[in-house]
């Protein structure tokens, strides 16, 4: 049975720990409401330039982009995995990483090669370990920004017009609540736009191949920086999550360990009273 010193530590150290949660929890929100604020701003913008790049197709089905065609062949695919640089954020990593081991696994069949381009330093980690030889590691993650989509999206884009890749996904965490966050899997390259049918010709200058040449390459870059925010929005809302849950379990094991040390020191008082009574008694 632990001494009531022991157990005085005990209380103490889980305080202390509560302070960092609280702390933590603390800073978590704060950079939530910033990061919700950039992903709700950025959605509309991202949905609006893809409606742009279908009308622009439908209107003039004869245009025509690089990154638009389908490839040769379908034996080579990257999966561009979203993860955080940190920790402490409940199944927030896990939960992206076992959606792109499943990718991995369903599409082993249909690919003959499956090659990894790694965002934060979690999802490193965990496959520098299980597959070092597939794997090419963008950066760390650090603050989603719109030069690391541009980085990305060119490394992926010259990949696939060399014909290294026949194919591009991107695995991330979508943020959907404070408490909510769903891994899901994006199809970006080859990408199939579906034809809107209400779309109106229209005419651009000075022409609409120069808009497709810059439209094109711009909704690729919208599309992995959407990726980016979503990814940390979902970071902090589940790390304040995590960490609130830390702070009340925190308070029911102070409770606990107060509860056993007043018992402890009731057993130590009475102890001491049968001890004294006892000697008395003797005399």
């Amino acid at each position: 049975m632990p001494s009531l010193r022991d157990l005085r530590r005990r209380i103490q150290s889980v305080k202390k720990t509560q302070q960092i949660t609280r702390a933590m929890r603390m800073v978590s929100a704060a950079k939530l409401r910033r990061a919700q604020e950039r992903i709700l701003a950025a959605r509309p913008y991202s949905d609006r330039m893809f409606r742009m790049l279908q009308d622009v197709l439908a209107s003039n089905p004869e245009l025509d982009h690089p990154l638009l065609q389908p490839p040769k062949t379908t034996t080579r695919l990257e999966l561009i995995v979203v993860t955080s640089d940190r920790g402490l954020a409940g199944a927030f990593n896990v939960n992206v990483l076992k959606l792109a081991q499943r990718e991995i696994l369903e599409h082993a069949k249909e690919f003959e090669a499956i090659s990894l381009y790694l965002i934060g330093r979690k999802a490193v980690e965990f496959f520098r370990r299980r597959r070092p030889h597939d794997i090419d590691v963008a950066k760390l993650f650090g603050v989603a920004s719109y030069d690391t989509a541009v980085e990305v999206a060119g490394h992926v884009a010259k990949r696939y017009l060399a014909g290294e890749i026949d194919a591009a996904r991107i695995v991330y965490s979508e943020f959907a609540s404070a408490l909510s966050q769903a891994p899901r899997v994006v199809r970006l390259l080859p990408r199939i736009h579906e034809k809107a049918e209400d779309a109106i010709p229209f005419s651009a200058e000075p022409d609409l191949r120069k808009l497709l040449t810059l439209l094109v390459p711009k909704t690729f870059e919208v599309a992995i920086y959407r990726a980016l925010l979503e990814s940390e929005a979902g970071e902090h809302a589940a790390r304040m999550t995590a960490m609130e849950a830390a702070t009340r379990n925190g308070e029911e094991m102070i409770g606990n360990l107060t509860l056993r040390f007043n018992r402890a020191r009731q057993a130590a008082i009475t102890r001491e009273l049968v001890e004294i009574i006892t000697g008395a008694e003797a005399l």
